[in-house]
């Protein structure tokens, strides 16, 4: 399968291409900030392809992913948004700057991404969306959280309204709602918590969707959490 993944360099992205670049007929895209780590996932797998994209600023590069795309793929099977920003502060320190930031990375850049990659793929694709379940309707909420769970309930939102849209073409549009994962954002977020799940686990279960889920679901909000945060 041809598989594109955003926010691969750490976390569950990092291990969500582990494990399908495990499968040597999988061709995989990955994009993230840090070039020395998308380097080091190219050089440990032979079918990882890397490409430096800052989501936060995803106007200034969406014509180059697009020619990525071209140049690797004829089509294009899955599409996985996993990369995210998380900043924790009360909403009323929340600048313009912060808030515009936030969801440009969390939603305006995963919706970029889909409608680019959207012309390579096919009756059977799957695009699986990572959103979180502070942006779940009627989950519980947190302080200082407000802008992460609205952008990730955007992000939710979009994927209801994509099914809707595709309809017809045979690509399915799911989105993933995670409770807490044990990551190196999370403990950035929330110092000494301890989550129940590993990213490894997480990212096996995530991948394993996006191979499959699409059998089953389509437009489809999954909560996926054994606590939340």
């Amino acid at each position: 399968m041809n598989i594109i993944i955003s926010g691969g360099t750490r976390g569950i992205g990092k291990e969500v291409v582990k494990y399908l670049a495990m499968n040597p007929d999988h061709r995989i895209l990955v994009t993230g900030r840090t070039k020395k780590a998308l380097e080091a996932l190219s050089e440990s797998y032979v079918n990882v392809h890397t490409m430096v994209l800052d989501l936060a600023e995803i106007d200034k590069d969406i014509d180059l992913f697009s020619e990525t795309v071209g140049s690797l793929f004829k089509t294009v099977d899955i599409l996985i948004n996993i990369a995210g920003l998380l900043v924790v502060k009360p909403f009323s320190d929340f600048s313009i700057h912060d808030a515009r930031k936030m969801m440009e990375v969390n939603f305006i850049a995963p919706s970029s991404l889909i409608r680019n990659v959207m012309p390579w793929m096919k009756d059977g694709s799957h695009v699986v969306n990572i959103s979180s379940m502070g942006g779940f309707q009627g989950s519980s909420k947190y302080k200082g959280l407000s802008y992460y769970s609205a952008s990730k309930a955007a992000l939710a939102c979009l994927t209801e309204c994509l099914s809707t849209e595709l309809m017809g073409t045979g690509i399915s549009v799911n989105c993933l709602a995670l409770g807490s994962v044990q990551t190196e954002m999370l403990q950035e977020a929330f110092p000494g918590y301890k989550a129940p799940v590993q990213a490894k686990n997480m990212a096996e279960y995530i991948s394993e969707f996006a191979l499959n889920g699409n059998k089953f679901f389509n437009g489809k909000i999954l909560p996926v959490a054994l606590s939340n945060p």
